[in-house]
């Protein structure tokens, strides 16, 4: 069975992003576009600024980040 997500803000998930290596590349509104450029090519997210995150959207940025950096989600879950 899969861990359970827990309820972060946005703000959680911008931090997180940014220790590894992600960056602001600007904010429409409550939406944060962040980019990370990596010898594979630039990965680019969308991280809504609320508070919390869904946790559909929480799972799907976890996803798409464990794989662009090849950390597993359980990883990434415990730095949150």
């Amino acid at each position: 069975m899969a861990p359970r997500l827990p309820q972060v803000s946005g703000d959680a998930v911008v931090a997180l992003l940014r220790k590894l290596g992600y960056t602001v590349v600007r904010q429409r509104g409550s939406h944060i576009q962040m980019k990370r450029v990596a010898e594979s090519g630039e990965h680019c997210l969308t991280v809504p600024a609320h508070t919390p995150v869904a946790k559909g959207t929480l799972n799907d940025i976890l996803n798409k980040v464990s794989i662009n950096t090849g950390l597993s989600k359980q990883d990434l879950l415990s730095r949150l």
